[in-house]
């Protein structure tokens, strides 16, 4: 089960040790920080990107409705209150569930697994995602529809990249940089500063002198890899 990391904003302390109290019987939640204010929980959500915010609707200054409406990014939200009224504005929001203060265990437990469900929702739908976007290259008169991971390689050309995949080569004016940013990393191995590797299509990894290593593709292409590269490589796959 994956873990998910939340804040609580609340501008009483009582509510927040509630809450803190109610987390603790459940594993897998894990408390990064707490807020009494719209402009504290700003900063700390920005900050250390929750997955999820337990949050308070009415607080002096400024309301839980606000502090949304301000952030550029925002994370799952359970609304809490005292206020019944509140709940179909709540959910005209998103918020994935609201708790009435002071809430029961059974109704929190309730809540607990609605934030499981829906973040097993979510990892589901990133991976399909990740598996079935598609990357489209044109190469002269020759243009291809493909999937990231049939690539097995990545070189770069100065402005221009050299794509391989299957038993074709296509040149593309796109930096390393720019194929880093947009492929799944913990795929995608950086082995040195002209190329990117599918860790999918490693066949073997071969030490060689002074402590650098060489990545053998499953189609026999040897791609070298950097001393600095080569201890991360070790340090990810503990080798």
């Amino acid at each position: 089960m994956c873990k998910i990391n939340v804040v609580i904003v609340d501008d009483e302390r009582s509510s927040r040790e509630e809450l803190k109290l109610a987390l603790s019987a459940y594993e897998d939640f894990t408390i990064i920080g707490e807020a009494k204010n719209v402009d504290e929980a700003k900063t700390l959500i920005t900050t250390m990107h929750p997955d999820l915010i337990f949050l308070d609707i009415q607080m002096p200054g400024q309301s839980g409705f606000d502090l949304l409406e301000q952030l550029s990014q925002v994370p799952q939200v359970i609304f809490v209150t005292a206020y019944d009224q509140y709940a179909i504005r709540a959910f005209d929001n998103n918020a994935l569930d609201y708790l009435l203060k002071p809430f029961r265990t059974e109704r929190f437990a309730q809540t607990i697994e609605k934030i499981r469900v829906k973040r097993e929702e979510m990892k589901a739908k990133e991976q399909l995602s990740s598996q079935t976007k598609q990357i489209f290259l044109k190469d002269g008169e020759h243009a291809y529809f493909i999937q990231p991971l049939s690539v097995y390689r990545i070189a770069s050309a100065e402005n221009y990249s050299k794509v391989y995949f299957e038993d074709k080569k296509v040149v593309i004016k796109r930096s390393l940089h720019q194929w880093e940013s947009r492929l799944d990393p913990a795929i995608f191995f950086r082995a040195n500063r002209t190329e990117l590797v599918n860790i999918r299509f490693i066949q073997q990894v071969k030490p060689t002198a002074g402590g650098r290593l060489e990545l053998v593709l499953q189609n026999g292409t040897v791609v070298e890899v950097s001393m600095r590269q080569s201890v991360k490589f070790r340090n990810i796959n503990r080798i």
